[in-house]
């Protein structure tokens, strides 16, 4: 023991050493690389690995003089962590030497490639740390993830700010030149693709270790902001992540905090990515995302397992001595000026201001989406306690007045009752012409009072006064808003199902419509609500031509607005949209069979009058295939396909609209392919299929080697008579019509 401390002693001394002049430090890793090596005691390891990870992340030392002293100290970095090593100092700073020694490995290694036992040396430590650190310690984890992310870094393409100067570009694989030796960039790629994979295997395990996850999420911002090719992937996979799915219970304050600092290192990546770059394309997800943490509480989930809640009490209605135990902040008090004599209008009723401006002000004036924008604001700032002192005050002038008015019914009842006989006789009237005295005098003054203030508090039943009828215009107005709040719910509501339904069930063709709140589910009653709902409505037009006919026109604006909507919403991303407009025709054509089926029963039961059958499939598929198919390029041909595949009709309109997709050279491929799967896998309309691919074949030149396959097997007589031309029998007859006289009939 005093061996060793006497040495540690020496090292520290040569440590001072270097910190004063870094032009020693070659001298001084020399010198005790022999000493720190795998051989020594666990103290002298645990010194010379501090002071190796020291050396190589000190700013001061030059990157020359690190390129010059890495090949000297990878040998011991591997010697020690080839041994079964369990000092969590020693491998926690051996790991992060590894991590700062690598690009400078990496760079020598594409300036010498001949020195390749250096590089398999670093291949042999970057297996050591990949094969244990699973089982390492928390602490060392996080520095793995440091040297993963290092390595990710330095095996990805990065920017080359400027070619004629390779020294000053970043290390990365962009300044590995394609024959080199010994770097295989194919290799290197794949290698840095699975070990991304799991650096961000971590937000994908069920129960996730704090400590861990904060570490990457620190270690992925470099990534996203230097490594374009990847930060798309690494930004979709945190947004993928919520903190309080990947907790058990029972919900610790321990747990709670891990929770806490999980959503905020999260939330400040994702800032410090839109600060860095406000039109990012993904800045519309991360700024929900960021919403969604800060309204995510943990004590919600929590609450059901506590043994008692919440005071029921209202904090602001304490009194001041329990204030004063509490140490909590008194609220200001509200001065409320006391009610008039006499009867009161609603207006001074609700009047708690002293300023007579105020008072005075008409609020009419004002229009009232003007009045919105200012009262919303002005409800958010309102101090709950003032708020609900003004609320009890308003409360308590009403029930007194209304006590008041009830003493005074009563003694009048008991002043009137000899004479209850007399319905018409008012004691409190006094006829105009009574002599002069001064109690008729003062009861006639009361009456006019009483007639000019028609807005008196009224302690009788109250009805409000029937609304209005609609008219067509403001009928159709409210139907195309209520439609419009349906869609904005459709873009803010969350594609996956709710967490009552399991995953692997997925509701069929009669689910209701109402049963989740996710996208789905407005969709299919937005689909309902356009199909099924006028059902029947339309034939209303056949029957007369007068009124019926514009109730009939009043009646189907709604749903041909909810179809142009959906129409729009599907165009505007139809590629991930498709599946919503697939189920809209589902619905659509079993809307026109139903019609159909019962106008063909109305005809067997003898109707004078034949029923008209408005048909709407036809139309709207054909409007969608004209929508999207001029955006759709050679490499579409899965959305084609899809669309083909599940709309529940062929019809030969939508096979001519598939043929046109033949007039550009560049998409007769997927104009053939999408027919060839139909003429496969739909045999009801595999012969209308085969005529459209017959008309291409014979109509467009560059369709023939794809369609003459595709003919060949499924209608080989289509194309025979195109072989004599292939024979060159065609050439003598083009001779032949030159040759002929000008005024011969052939």
């Amino acid at each position: 023991m005093a061996q060793a401390a006497v040495q540690l002693n020496q090292l520290n001394a040569a440590r001072n050493l270097v910190l004063g002049d870094a032009a020693l430090y070659p001298q001084i890793v020399n010198g005790i690389l022999p000493i720190i090596g795998p051989n020594a005691r666990v103290e002298v390891r645990r010194w010379g690995a501090d002071f190796i990870a020291e050396t190589f992340a000190s700013p001061v030392l030059s990157v020359a003089l690190k390129e010059q002293l890495t090949p000297l100290v990878l040998d011991t970095i591997h010697g020690i962590m080839a041994l079964p090593e369990t000092d969590v100092a020693v491998l926690q700073s051996l790991v992060q030497a590894a991590a700062s020694l690598y690009p400078l490995v990496f760079r020598h290694i594409v300036n010498r490639p001949g020195d390749r036992k250096t590089w398999e040396t670093m291949n042999a430590i970057k297996l050591e740390i990949l094969r244990k650190m699973d089982s390492f310690h928390s602490s060392v984890k996080i520095c793995c993830v440091k040297f993963l992310q290092r390595v990710v870094q330095v095996q990805t393409p990065g920017l080359i700010a400027d070619p004629r100067r390779p020294e000053q570009n970043e290390t990365s694989l962009a300044i590995v030149p394609r024959t080199h030796p010994v770097l295989k960039i194919s290799h290197l790629e794949a290698e840095a693709s699975g070990l991304l994979d799991r650096l961000l295997g971590v937000f994908q395990e069920d129960i996730c270790d704090a400590l861990i996850v904060n570490a990457t999420l620190n270690c992925l911002a470099p990534l996203i902001r230097t490594r374009q090719s990847i930060a798309n992937k690494i930004i979709n996979t945190i947004l993928d992540f919520y903190p309080t799915k990947h907790v058990r219970p029972p919900f610790t304050p321990t747990v709670r905090v891990n929770v806490k600092s999980m959503e905020r290192t999260a939330k400040a990546l994702l800032v410090n990515i839109t600060k860095r770059n406000p039109n990012h394309p993904y800045a519309g997800k991360m700024q929900m995302y960021i919403e969604r943490l800060m309204q995510s509480k943990l004590e919600a989930v929590d609450d059901a397992s506590k043994k008692r809640g919440f005071p029921t009490e209202p904090t602001d209605g304490l009194d001041s001595a329990k204030r004063a135990r509490l140490d909590a902040a008194t609220p200001p008090m509200l001065k409320i000026p006391p009610l008039p004599s006499g009867p009161i209008s609603y207006a001074q009723l609700f009047t708690l201001t002293q300023d007579i401006g105020l008072s005075s002000f008409d609020v009419k004036q004002l229009p009232p989406d003007l009045l919105v924008k200012i009262t919303v604001p002005l409800l958010s700032q309102v101090n709950p306690s003032m708020l609900t002192q003004a609320v009890d005050a308003v409360r308590n002038r009403y029930q007194t007045k209304t006590k008041e008015q009830n003493l005074q019914r009563q003694q009048q009842h008991q002043n009137t009752a000899p004479d209850d006989d007399d319905d018409d006789y008012e004691p409190e009237y006094q006829p105009m012409d009574v002599a002069d005295g001064a109690g008729g005098e003062t009861t006639a003054v009361a009456d006019e009072v009483a007639d000019m203030q028609p807005d008196l508090v009224s302690l009788g039943p109250f009805t409000l006064p029937q609304p209005p009828p609609l008219t067509e215009d403001e009928a159709g107005d409210v139907g195309r808003s209520a439609v419009a709040r349906v869609f904005s719910m459709i873009n803010v509501a969350e594609t996956a199902p709710s967490t009552g339904q399991p995953k692997n069930q997925q509701p069929g063709f009669s689910r209701l419509a109402g049963s989740t709140f996710d996208r789905d589910a407005w969709v299919v009653l937005l689909t309902r609500l356009a199909t099924r709902a006028p059902a029947g409505l339309e034939a209303s037009d056949k029957v007369s031509k007068g009124d019926s006919k514009i109730t009939s026109r009043r009646q189907t604006t709604i749903s041909d607005s909810i179809r142009e909507t959906l129409y729009r919403y599907i165009l505007e991303d139809f590629r991930g949209r498709l599946n919503i407009g697939i189920s809209w025709l589902n619905e659509e054509w079993y809307n026109d069979r139903v019609q159909m089926k019962a106008a063909a029963a109305q005809r067997d039961e003898g109707e004078d009058s034949e029923p008209a059958v408005t048909l709407h499939y036809d139309t709207w598929v054909l409007r969608l295939l004209d929508g999207f198919l001029p955006y759709l390029d050679s490499r579409d041909i899965k959305v084609l396909v899809r669309f083909l595949s599940e709309v529940p009709e062929i019809t030969p309109p939508i096979t001519l609209r598939v043929a046109s997709l033949a007039k550009d050279p560049e998409r007769v491929n997927l104009c053939v392919q999408a027919l060839m799967y139909l003429v496969m896998f739909r045999p009801p309309a595999r012969e209308m299929c085969l005529n459209t691919l017959e008309d291409v074949y014979q109509t467009y030149e560059e369709s023939r080697p794809a369609a003459g396959k595709v003919l060949s097997k499924w209608r080989p007589e289509a194309i025979q008579p195109a072989e004599p031309v292939a024979n060159g029998t065609a050439a003598p007859q083009a001779e032949a019509q030159t040759t002929a006289p000008e005024g011969s009939a052939e």
